[in-house]
């Protein structure tokens, strides 16, 4: 019996994942959602790299790798990611960590990011129907570019999978078309290097938009470490 395998010459050749996070707040209006993408065989080497950071964070601030990097708490001064007292104590070197963790973003080879935001006036219910629609925008902003290129991606969203309009995004879209595979895949983003990679895309982000007087210390810092990695050249407006 002879078999033969037919592989089409349209096949994609390349699968992207992205891992996305939220910020903004319906007290300033803003929606935001930050991803981070690579392609499935830079996943090796971009998390290597990542890993290569928190052993430095260990000997020079104390953070040990398992200590989730959240970004409102280390530059808020919240909480006590580091063994060290001193360095918990002290905004610099809690907001050094930072940006140390958005240079290796910014440098790192085949990895990019990217941002989509909104500004509303809505609260409450409304307020979350808008974060809602913004997700399905941005899965849609995806999927058009992955579709262009003939590429297949995959979403992986901070959370537990309770949050249901995330759900929603991927059915609504055409199968025939289609370009993201399967639903959103969540993970808790104290279990993943890469979500809180974009725990602190989002918020960097967010910081740029809004421009908060008690945050001008952050105003910069998406323009230094992260526009030269977006794929988009900077946050878009959706």
């Amino acid at each position: 019996m002879t078999t033969s395998t037919n592989v089409s010459a349209a096949a994609p050749s390349v699968v992207r994942m992205f891992y996305v996070d939220d910020s903004g707040a319906h007290a300033t209006g803003y929606v935001v959602y930050s991803w981070v993408e690579l392609a499935v065989h830079r996943w090796k080497s971009g998390l290597r790299c990542w890993l290569d950071l928190r052993k430095r964070m260990y000997a020079d601030y104390r953070i040990p790798p398992a200590v989730e990097l959240h970004a409102t708490k280390l530059a808020g001064g919240r909480g006590e990611p580091s063994t060290d007292p001193a360095v918990n104590a002290s905004k610099r070197d809690r907001r050094r960590v930072v940006e140390l963790a958005l240079e290796t973003i910014g440098a790192m080879s085949g990895v990019r990011v990217g941002t989509v935001y909104r500004v509303t006036g809505a609260t409450g219910p409304a307020y979350a129907r808008e974060r809602d629609d913004l997700y399905a925008r941005l899965v849609d902003h995806l999927d058009t570019r992955l579709g262009s290129a003939d590429e297949l991606g995959m979403i992986f969203m901070d959370g537990d999978g309770t949050a249901h309009g995330y759900y929603s995004a991927h059915r609504g879209m055409k199968l025939a078309h289609r370009s993201i595979i399967e639903d959103p895949l969540f993970q808790h983003s104290h279990r993943s290097q890469l979500v809180q990679m974009a725990d602190l895309v989002a918020w960097t982000s967010y910081q740029a938009l809004l421009r908060h007087p008690g945050k001008s210390y952050a105003w910069e810092w998406y323009d230094r470490y992260l526009r030269c990695a977006d794929v988009n050249g900077g946050p878009v407006r959706c």
